[in-house]
């Protein structure tokens, strides 16, 4: 493959991967972060406890993340192909992307807002705030930082599930390195892949851990 090729197919990979990346991670939050809140609000400790429907919404939470990804991408793809008319591609890997990643992002906004102090929230209560005033300026701002590291986590982790898919023609730069470095027995564009996704996971580390410290009041 000459030079001008692989750049091309590079280029095309890693956009469909960022795009894959971008929007499963902000629609799995859509999804994810409201359903962490409501498990911190309605356990036995928040601040409207509703015992069976923390129960239930727990329990689907864990059977789902359960699921291998290319499990769940596999089974999910009848009902994805009758949504938007194809099971394969960009379009079908976002789809079971946030299918997968939104009861994961759903565990990382709880555990980020078990951190918050409940004397800070008891505060809250005494001075009259309702759910809804606590849950946005009190646990929500003060779990900040600490979501905006779980957010970090998450889109790293939907990276790599948007890299498995490439295996059943999710596309992107996984679809490459399965399409030409194992199906075309062409070693050297599957590392290169590797390195690319390396850099990728590199960089959106490093800006979501200084955005994260920016937005960190504690050390401001």
């Amino acid at each position: 493959m000459d030079t001008g090729t692989l750049v091309s197919l590079l280029g095309e990979g890693l956009l469909q991967t960022l795009y894959m990346t971008v929007l499963g991670t902000l629609m799995s939050y859509v999804i994810g972060l409201p359903i962490g809140v409501s498990l911190i609000v309605t356990g036995p400790n928040g601040i409207r406890p509703v015992a069976i429907y923390n129960k239930v919404m727990g329990f689907i939470v864990n059977v789902i993340r359960s699921v291998p990804f290319l499990i769940l991408m596999i089974a999910l793809m009848p009902y994805i192909r009758k949504v938007i008319g194809t099971g394969i591609g960009t379009g079908a890997t976002t789809a079971a992307l946030v299918v997968a990643a939104a009861p994961f992002v759903a565990r990382l906004v709880e555990q980020s807002l078990l951190e918050v102090d409940p004397g800070v929230i008891e505060a809250a209560q005494a001075m009259g705030a309702g759910n809804f005033q606590i849950i946005r300026k009190v646990l929500l701002l003060e779990a900040r930082p600490s979501l905006l590291n779980g957010a970090a986590v998450a889109t790293i982790n939907i990276l790599g599930y948007s890299a498995m898919a490439g295996i059943v023609g999710g596309g992107g730069l996984g679809d490459l390195a399965i399409r030409y470095g194992l199906y075309r027995f062409q070693p050297s564009i599957m590392w290169i892949t590797i390195i690319v996704l390396v850099i990728l996971v590199q960089i959106l580390q490093e800006a979501g851990i200084r955005f994260a410290a920016r937005m960190d009041n504690r050390i401001n």
